[in-house]
């Protein structure tokens, strides 16, 4: 698993095409603003995570910002995105605003608990 403390442990990730490649889990112990692709196995746990384009297995995080997600399953307290693509479970405890929102699979599920989902015509949710 990598662990990232700082912003600028993140940073020092980003590849010349603006994009960070982890073969691994991620675990993020600090709130993260930056302007790159993330591409993860999952994100074990995230505080605020804001990114251009999101791609993982699992996400959990607190609030999360991006122009594109896609994952197997979302857990977030606030879910914030242009676009979400989700294999099986996307869920947030407060709210998701998004563009659109879709499971790739016939049966797959997204949900607010406490919230609403509100879906826009705006193409920068981010």
């Amino acid at each position: 698993m990598k662990i990232i403390n700082t912003q600028q442990e993140l940073e020092a990730l980003i590849d010349g095409n603006n994009n960070i490649i982890i073969d691994d889990d991620l675990k993020i112990n600090c709130n993260i603003k930056i302007k790159a692709n993330i591409k993860v196995r999952n994100i074990i746990e995230a505080r605020d995570l804001e990114v251009d384009n999101l791609e993982a297995w699992n996400i959990k995080a607190r609030d999360l910002k991006a122009e594109n997600i896609e994952a197997s399953n979302i857990k977030a307290r606030d879910l914030k995105a242009n676009d979400i693509s989700y294999y099986a479970v996307c869920f947030a405890y407060k709210s998701i605003i998004c563009r659109s929102i879709k499971g790739r699979r016939g049966i797959s599920k997204h949900f607010v608990l406490d919230g609403t989902i509100t879906e826009t015509n705006n193409n920068d949710n981010k």
